[in-house]
Order: C-alpha cells, then structure tokens, then sequence
C-alpha cells in the first residue's frame, strides 16, 4: 500500500488538522508516514500545503514529486489548481468549490470551475455549505476529509479515532459535528464516485 497525498488550502481552514487526523490513522494502522509541511504565511490568509507520504514499506522521502502525488485534497479550489503537476495520471483531485478571495487577482471563479472540469477523477462539493446547513461550519474541512476518505485506503474507524483524539480535549459536541461532517462528506463522495 502506497499512498501519496497533497493538502492544500488558506491559512486558518483546517488543512493541518486533515494532515494529523490523516497521520494519526496512518500511524494506528501499522503504516509508515513522511509529512512535510509549508506555512506560506498561514495566519495571514496565505497559502499552506503539506505533502503526506503513507506505505506499508519504508519512506524515503517527504516531497512527493510532480506526477507523483495519488489525491489532491484541498479546501480551497484555486490552492488545489495550484498542485495540479504534481497529481499522478489517474489521481484524484478532492476540493471545496467555495473560494477564498484572498488576493487582488484571484481568476475569475469561472476560469476556476472550468478547469477543475478538466480532472477526470473528481470529486467537488461546496464543503462550506454542507458544514453550516449542519451548524457547524468550523467542520467544513472535515467534509472534504469525509470525501476523500474513500481514497486514502485507510479503515474509516481509524480516521474517527483520529478525530476523537485530535478534538477530544474540545468535548465531546467539538468531536460528534466532526465526525458528523466527515460522514457528510463521505457520503456525498461515494454518491459522486
């Protein structure tokens, strides 16, 4: 088993905690993992990526390479465009749809939408909707976790572990809505598939 993921988003939308979450089942299931992570100015809105690494036999490397990388995970759509070289021929590309404006040229939504059209292995939701039609729109990155958890060939239970570990200091309503809104996700990717 061999698994290369590049997570993509904005400073302050949760990409990170995708990462531990994602680490954390990794590690629970007996398999090796590389992460190496990028804060482009992460508390200021900028850009923040982190390449994970997950096999059953030894990593030597923490960057995955161009052409390399088996899922694009992204809460952000023009962040997850902005890894596309790095996505393997029949990868998957997994993002919220909803942007965040950052910046003075960001391209015309359109433009955006009509290229991650192109990907032939998708799956995009509004993951910001989906989290606050459920009240709880802090969880909206653990929707886009829910949809690509389909792809990570990790046991689902072992994302929820990671879940109650990562957000069991929170209490136990922080973990329920995550769990709840990773389940959103999931189900909408496995209706997408």
């Amino acid at each position: 088993m061999k698994k290369d993921i590049i997570l993509a988003g904005v400073g302050g939308q949760g990409i990170l905690s995708i990462a531990t979450i994602i680490g954390y089942a990794a590690i629970e299931s007996g398999l090796n993992l590389k992460q190496a992570e990028v804060h482009g100015m992460s508390q200021r809105g900028g850009d923040v990526q982190s390449h994970l690494r997950i096999s059953d036999k030894p990593i030597h490397s923490d960057l995955i390479p161009h052409g390399g990388a088996d899922i694009i995970i992204s809460v952000e759509p023009m962040e997850a465009l902005r890894y596309k070289p790095y996505l393997a021929t029949g990868g998957w590309f997994i993002t919220n749809s909803n942007p965040v404006i950052n910046i003075s040229n960001y391209p015309k939504m359109e433009n955006v939408k009509n290229e991650m059209n192109n990907f032939k292995n998708k799956v995009i939701l509004d993951a910001d909707k989906i989290a606050k039609d459920m009240g709880t729109a802090r969880s909206m990155n653990m929707v886009v976790l829910g949809a690509a958890s389909n792809f990570l060939d990790i046991p689902y239970e072992k994302l929820e572990d990671g879940i109650k570990f990562i957000f069991g200091r929170k209490g136990e309503k922080v973990v329920e809505a995550n769990l709840n809104a990773m389940k959103a996700g999931r189900k909408i990717a496995e209706q997408n598939k």
